[in-house]
């Protein structure tokens, strides 16, 4: 038996964030009226929920079916778009949108990439560990670190913090790192 979790624990396996901090993360995003914005592993829907008061149209995207029919549900009246999909299979729109979301980190990377494809992307903010955001800041020109995260502000608290890694879409630049 090897160490590592077993698939299923890898694949389901989550850090659910406070809405404090989901709140503060969707006002950081700059998000306007009428904005289409994906939020990608929504989980139980704190920054679904953050992105509908800040008057997004969103489009949830879950893999596990009990958390997409849980935020069908708390969702039924918003304008939210419930879409029960693992990220590897990901279609992204095909007009302009943004992203605000705290994926499944074991699908960072990929996410990562996925993103830097599409040629309609504005923005992506995504909350991912802070080694990776400033991993992913260094080595890309597209690609800036926003504000850290401390580990207690998800259940359960994330083992090395986080930080919101900021995808800007082609033609885009990254703007400078404001301290906080």
């Amino acid at each position: 038996m090897s160490g590592r979790p077993a698939p299923e624990r890898l694949r389901w396996g989550w850090h659910r964030l406070d809405p404090s901090t989901a709140r503060r993360i969707v006002a950081g995003a700059d998000i306007g009226d009428g904005d289409l914005v994906v939020d990608l592993g929504a989980g139980t829907g704190a920054l679904t929920a953050a992105l509908v008061a800040a008057g997004a149209r969103v489009i949830a995207v879950e893999c596990h079916a009990g958390r997409a029919d849980t935020l069908r549900r708390r969702f039924a009246d918003d304008p939210v778009t419930v879409i029960e999909l693992d990220l590897h299979a990901l279609h992204l729109p095909s007009h302009p949108f943004r992203v605000v979301a705290n994926p499944p980190w074991t699908a960072a990377e990929a996410v990562r990439a996925t993103l830097l494809r599409s040629p309609v992307l504005l923005r992506a903010d995504l909350v991912i560990p802070r080694w990776l955001a400033r991993r992913w800041a260094t080595g890309h020109d597209r690609i800036a670190m926003g504000r850290s995260i401390r580990a207690e502000s998800f259940s359960p608290p994330a083992p090395t913090g986080a930080a919101i890694a900021v995808i800007h879409g082609r033609g885009h630049r990254p703007a400078q790192r404001r301290a906080r």
